[in-house]
């Protein structure tokens, strides 16, 4: 991908306090966008901010808060036009997993799942895509899926639905945006090395082992996915969901 492929683009991205949302961020900064970062953490998405901004001066804008209350997502549409001057590119990353046994699963994990894992993505979408219409340019929407939304996953059952949701809403907004010039894609990962999944410590070894690559996959193996989708070199791709996983959900190997 070209350099300064981005110059000019102003993107929000949420999650990006660390891991796949933060390495987004840095790539997307790196290629010449504004960039509105959020995290639930006001120190952890300050400091990404601090970070990205000593390497690419003046790139990106940290909003801390919930990604899954819809005040907040409101408020990062308004503030990336405010400090930016409009809006081109969503990626709608945040998302949270609270594993759990499906006979015993508790309602109040259930709501905080959907809540930031769809209410927080369907409506970023919503608010930005209104933004992107008045200007009249079109745009580029990005759901953060995830492999769980493909394949059976022990004690995921509430955090799949939400996966394999944000796989339907792309595919769904094909209908209501196409007209206006907005794309709206998924990228779903496999299993990735996080600063969250590096506390296993048998993370790592497990799935390079049942992964056909031979490897788990990185930060920077979904970013560029990511990148692609929403690059001007992606304009005809719309409703579909990319898979970065190594091979693991062709053959589905169990971890467990």
């Amino acid at each position: 991908m070209e350099q300064n492929n981005f110059e000019g683009k102003v993107a929000i991205v949420t999650g990006a306090g660390k891991g796949i949302g933060y390495q987004i961020a840095l790539e997307l900064a790196k290629n010449g966008a504004q960039v509105v970062i959020n995290d639930s953490d006001e120190a952890l998405v300050n400091g990404a901010a601090l970070n990205i901004n000593k390497i690419y001066p003046d790139k990106v804008w940290p909003i801390a808060g919930d990604a899954g209350n819809i005040e907040l997502v409101q408020r990062l549409v308004d503030e990336a036009v405010s400090a930016f001057g409009k809006l081109n590119i969503i990626v709608a990353n945040a998302g949270i997993t609270l594993f759990g046994d499906f006979l015993t699963y508790e309602p109040e994990d259930f709501q905080r799942v959907m809540n930031v894992n769809l209410q927080g993505s369907f409506f970023l979408a919503q608010r930005g895509a209104r933004q992107m219409i008045k200007q009249l340019s079109g745009g580029s929407i990005l759901f953060m899926s995830s492999v769980t939304g493909q394949q059976a996953h022990k004690d995921l059952a509430a955090y799949a639905m939400t996966k394999a949701g944000l796989q339907m809403l792309a595919k769904n907004l094909v209908i209501e945006l196409s007209s206006y010039g907005i794309t709206v894609n998924a990228v779903a990962p496999g299993a990735t090395l996080t600063e969250r999944t590096l506390e296993d410590e048998d993370y790592k070894s497990t799935w390079s082992r049942i992964t056909p690559m031979g490897r788990a996959g990185t930060v920077e193996d979904v970013a560029s996915a990511v990148l692609f989708l929403v690059s001007p070199q992606a304009s005809q791709i719309t409703g579909q969901t990319l898979v970065v996983d190594g091979g693991w959900s062709a053959v589905s190997i169990s971890p467990f």
